[in-house]
């Protein structure tokens, strides 16, 4: 047993985060020990009527929660926490590692969900090295749009595996701390066999912008602000709160809060230090309506047109507290994530029927990403000089791209391995290679149910949403299956009952004259008669396919 051990690979799984945007999430395991890195959520996309966030699917990491050593945080957005609290409730008191205002961040969700880390909780800092069975991780120090970011040196049995986390080459940075690149490439000479690398901008020639450039750009836009001035941002985004709140000391505005998240996170963030309040420039939300127009800044979140997020509802005229008014400046510092372009233009659209001017990256610089363009990529590259490459966080457009630049400063074909969701990377002996699959997936949480809808629930979500629903009652004899009564029909987003008083007429001679013909049949075979016979009938005449609900009742 103890030679098959000291021979078996280092397994490297990534159960999210790569083939999409959000559910980061990646494993190493031995035959003994297990550590996770990161666990995301993701927003719900267009065809997940309902459904609250996405989580990944833990359920590998529970079968094998004996092994478990650690979860290691890079950093706290929420792509990279959010799904913590679920993932804990597979866990037995597992330590959680991370920076202190990612710390912050996890204690705060896990607390709205009646849960305490306790002593399991680890605050570190850059340089700190944990032994967590037989992995040995360090945190260094990364530049990101958020502060205590780290990627992860961690040195197994099969050599070191390098994840960069969430990074770019800062040299400006609001809070000072610039990407260690002088520990990657220390590194680098050592011999790194693995490394993951940050995919999100793979796309983006040059150079990603600084954040400290951002500030110059959002006083320029208060300046030009003849009225009231409303910002979009990310919750998390620490900094921005913090540029906002220096803007706005410097053109005389207040600056309040709209948005629970965005409340927390403030306060967090100030009782740790990354926020420096200006005196008196905070306000409370109900006091805005006492300033002249040209006085005030409200911060929103919903960046990404979120449905129940405040600029959304703001846009929606249906936030409570207060309203969009004609000459109000709304400016969205964020980038717009794949796959939530309807939403962020829906919202954009409602902004200027309402009489505002929204300016975004495009028209001004109010935003930069938190990623790696290309040039940095390419540097990170060489610096560390990996013996085997796996590009990671993006969509499977982002890892082709990064996985390219890696060849084209000459890896091999067989040193990048592109890596989906639930795919296994084994390393041994110095080598590797593609090695199986493991259970993964997205799994919905809607309300507080947390995996229990599934593609068939979605199915009819969407037919709901599409098609409307038709419920069809009828009373039959139990003893002979004769029709009593019906079908009486009930419809739900299909057509206005009033106004189709001939189709209904139809469907119900239609079922009447089949029912009739179907003698000594019971409930099952009622049912499905009606179903077939009114989705016949439909179709031909509407072209449409609503859920279709019979109801049958024995007498």
């Amino acid at each position: 047993m103890s030679t098959r051990r000291r021979t078996a690979p280092v397994r490297v799984i990534p159960l999210g985060g790569v083939g999409e945007i959000g559910l980061n999430c990646t494993l190493l395991e031995t035959e003994e020990d297990m550590i996770v890195i990161d666990a995301g959520l993701m927003f719900p996309e267009e065809d997940m009527p309902g459904v609250d966030i996405v989580i990944p699917d833990f359920s590998y990491i529970r079968d094998n929660r004996a092994k478990v050593k650690g979860l290691f945080l890079t950093h706290g957005h929420e792509d990279h926490i959010g799904a913590i609290p679920y993932l804990l409730r597979e866990l037995d008191d597992v330590p959680v590692y991370g920076g202190p205002l990612t710390m912050a961040f996890v204690s705060a969700r896990l607390k709205e969900q009646g849960i305490s880390l306790g002593e399991s909780g680890h605050t570190i800092a850059a340089g700190d090295v944990i032994q967590a069975g037989g992995f040995k991780v360090e945190f260094i120090t990364v530049c990101n749009s958020i502060a205590d970011s780290y990627g992860l040196a961690i040195s197994t049995k099969a050599g070191l595996v390098l994840h960069t986390g969430d990074f770019k080459i800062d040299q400006t940075p609001i809070d000072g701390k610039r990407m260690d690149l002088a520990r990657f490439a220390e590194l680098g000479a050592q011999g790194v066999t693995l490394m993951l690398s940050d995919s999100t901008n793979a796309v983006n020639p040059g150079y990603t912008g600084s954040e400290s450039e951002v500030g110059v750009g959002l006083l320029e836009a208060f300046r030009a602000a003849e009225g009231r001035v409303l910002v979009a941002t990310f919750a998390s985004h620490v900094a921005r709160i913090q540029q906002v709140l220096q803007a706005a000391a410097m053109t005389g505005r207040k600056v309040a809060l709209a948005g629970r998240s965005l409340v927390i996170n403030s306060k967090l963030a100030t009782d740790l230090g990354y926020i420096s309040p200006y005196p008196g420039v905070m306000i409370e939300l109900s006091q805005v309506d006492d300033l002249p127009d040209n006085e005030v800044v409200i911060m929103t979140t919903g960046t990404q047109g979120e449905p129940t997020s405040a600029l959304t509802r703001l846009a929606m005229s249906e936030y409570r507290r207060t309203a969009i008014k004609k000459g109000d400046t709304v400016i969205i510092a964020a980038s717009t994530i794949p796959g939530n372009e309807k939403s962020v233009f829906r919202t954009i659209n409602h902004l200027y029927k309402q009489g505002a001017e929204v300016i975004g990256r495009k028209d001004a610089k109010i935003h930069v990403s938190g990623h790696a363009s290309q040039e940095e990529l390419k540097l990170v590259l060489s610096l560390v000089k990996p013996k085997y490459f796996t590009p990671v966080h993006g969509e499977y457009s982002h890892l082709y791209n990064h996985a390219k630049i890696a060849r084209k400063m000459g890896m091999g074909e067989a040193n990048v391995l592109i890596a989906g969701s639930g795919d296994v990377i084994e390393l041994k002996g110095g080598k590797a290679r593609m090695g199986g699959h493991v259970a993964s997936g997205r799994v919905m949480v809607d309300g507080y149910g947390v995996g229990d809808v599934g593609k068939y629930v979605l199915r009819d979500r969407m037919l709901l949403s599409n098609d409307g629903i038709l419920v069809a009652v009828v009373v039959i004899d139990k003893d002979t299956g004769d029709l009593i009564r019906g079908p009486e029909l009930i419809s739900r987003g299909f057509v206005y009952e009033k106004e189709s008083e001939a189709l209904f007429d139809e469907v119900t001679a239609q079922c009447r004259r089949l029912l009739e013909r179907q003698k000594n049949t019971g409930a099952a075979a009622v049912a499905e008669t009606l179903r077939n016979s009114i989705a016949q009938v439909l179709s031909q005449r509407t072209g449409r396919k609503p859920l279709i609900i019979p109801h049958v009742l024995e007498l």
